[in-house]
């Protein structure tokens, strides 16, 4: 058809030239938009082969055959076929299964034998940072998903103010002008002054067209990566030289059959005004400079950072239902089978990102931030803790876990904190608060060290349940995982908290583990120096009244002289 139109004359010759012209300007300006068709063929691609094979057969034989019998017949084998590929592999999710063992499989897995302890333990969970942060932007703006990252040697909760996707025309015409920065340490978490920075991205995640940080960032994929990558988690975070970038983690599709997700590097986009010269880069190249995963060792910014994206690590740490074997996680089996347990009331959920200090733990794990996940058994009624998880959040190649079960520890997870927590404090309005995001608290405490998890409570709308409640003051508690004790904790004294679960606890623990006595108050400075005076044997100081009593006792010899005449 296309050759008898190209045959018929030099107008058909030019047109047929003009629209194969202008389809390839099509696909190299739009590649942005039609790179989710390539992703879909990329991640089935096993599935859609297979498929279409038995498709095309089953059809030519279909031709073929001249009785109805027989083409009844390869009908219902068809329709059995697809309809087996559709009942095992999404109904039973066995897809994902593979999928899943895939990751498993490819990660580096590493087993500690020491819990590490945390460190710089932040405060306020996620979802009251995002709406403290949108407490304090106007009508026109919006806030970008926090993300703790580290800034300056601190962990901070970092969000764009940007255009709001309620407002089309600013997400048009306006860049993202402002970043929060807000320390994820403190109780007080201020949205203003110095903890809102001035910079200009004219890239941004709400913002239109080629401005929109996915569009530019897939602009920027060469053809190869068009197939195998895809932007996820967008960060906020300062570079090597102290500007401020923003840091878009990439996941990379591996494997034939059944790809899998895996950290893919990062793409860095640097802070700057929109100009003719960016709009005329963003449409041809895109925006951004690729960092693959070898590479990222040469940015010292971004080595123990947070730029993992979480469909990432979620995929890894789940993936650990297979230690017990490929058949384990199956319905007749489950015997170590794990899962990551949901938390309800949309809740942040898991990983929370938790800082970690792994010295003196036999590995090479670093310290600094870390993705980290409680596992359970699959039933819904066991809640005991099966895994620590600790995935590296600079994208490292390793995976370290700690087997609770293994040791039979027989601690409680997460899923089993909040009705702890109500069950302590019964005169609470449950109805109108919640506890949220249970994190790990480890620290040597009375001898050994020993597992917390630490649990915020915020108030919810009961219109939103989306909406927590941010307060400046938020009520603390820490459950010890073993002994199942709930500790509430006051917040604007960290430095305390060790002594107080000491306080509650110590009893027993002395009755269960014999330990010793711990925190005892030791004398001050000043203490010791005055009951070292005041021991010293010394002779008390006695006045001299000699001259007074030998005036007295001639006054008294002059008496008894006159008396005698």
């Amino acid at each position: 058809m296309i050759k008898n139109y190209w045959n018929k004359g030099g107008k058909q010759k030019g047109i047929s030239i003009a629209v194969v012209l202008l389809l390839l300007v099509l696909l190299f300006f739009f590649r942005d938009d039609y790179q989710p068709i390539l992703l879909f063929l990329r991640k089935f691609i096993f599935i859609i082969l297979v498929s279409g094979l038995v498709l095309f057969l089953g059809l030519r034989k279909f031709r073929k055959s001249a009785k109805v019998g027989t083409r009844l017949g390869i009908l219902a084998l068809l329709i059995i076929f697809f309809g087996l590929i559709y009942v095992v592999g999404w109904h039973y999710k066995m897809y994902d299964y593979m999928k899943t063992y895939n990751v498993f499989n490819d990660l580096n897995k590493v087993e500690i034998n020491e819990l590490p302890l945390t460190q710089n333990e932040r405060i306020q969970p996620l979802r009251n940072i995002f709406s403290m942060a949108n407490e304090s932007v106007g009508e026109t703006k919006d806030v970008s998903l926090p993300h703790l990252v580290r800034v300056d040697d601190q962990n901070k909760w970092t969000m764009a103010i940007q255009p709001s996707e309620k407002y089309v025309m600013q997400q048009i015409s306006d860049n993202t002008e402002e970043v929060f920065a807000v320390s994820s340490t403190t109780p007080f978490p201020r949205f203003s002054n110095e903890n809102r920075i001035s910079v200009t991205f004219s890239i941004g995640e709400s913002l239109k067209f080629s401005r929109n940080t996915y569009n530019a960032v897939v602009q920027r994929f060469n053809p190869w990566m068009l197939f195998n990558y895809e932007p996820s988690d967008t960060f906020y975070m300062k570079n090597d030289n102290g500007n401020w970038v923003e840091v878009v983690s990439l996941i990379k599709w591996k494997g034939f059959f059944f790809p899998y997700p895996s950290f893919g590097g990062v793409m860095i986009i640097d802070s700057g005004e929109h100009d003719f010269n960016d709009y005329l880069e963003r449409i041809t190249i895109g925006k951004g400079t690729f960092v693959s995963p070898d590479d990222i060792k040469n940015y010292p910014f971004l080595n123990k950072q947070n730029t993992l994206a979480e469909n990432v690590s979620q995929l890894q740490a789940e993936s650990l239902k297979f230690l017990g074997g490929f058949s384990d996680p199956l319905p007749w089996n489950m015997e170590t089978a794990v899962k990551i347990p949901v938390m309800p009331k949309d809740q942040n959920q898991q990983p929370y990102v938790t800082d970690f200090n792994f010295e003196g733990s036999n590995s090479d794990a670093y310290s600094g931030l870390y993705h980290w996940f409680g596992l359970e058994p699959v039933g819904d009624e066991r809640t005991s803790l099966s895994y620590s998880v600790f995935i590296p959040a600079d994208g490292t190649n390793t995976l370290y876990y700690y087997d609770h079960a293994t040791k039979k520890q027989g601690y409680a997870g997460v899923s089993a904190m909040p009705l702890k927590v109500k069950e302590s404090r019964k005169e609470y309005d449950w109805s109108a608060s919640t506890p949220v995001e249970f994190r790990p608290y480890i620290k040597d405490i009375a001898g050994r060290k020993r597992m917390f998890f630490l649990g915020t409570i915020s108030s919810i709308s009961t219109a939103d349940a989306q909406q927590f409640d941010g307060s400046a003051t938020p009520d603390l508690v820490l459950i010890d995982s073993e002994y199942r004790d709930v500790i509430w904790i006051d917040v604007k004294h960290p430095s305390t908290w060790d002594e107080e679960v000491y306080k509650q606890l110590n009893e027993a623990w002395r009755a269960s583990e014999g330990i010793g006595y711990y925190f005892n108050e030791a004398p001050k400075d000043k203490d010791i120096v005055e009951q070292e005076i005041d021991s010293l044997k010394r002779i008390p100081k006695v006045e001299n009244n000699t001259d007074k009593i030998n005036a007295l006792q001639r006054q008294l010899d002059s008496l008894k002289a006159a008396s005698a005449q």
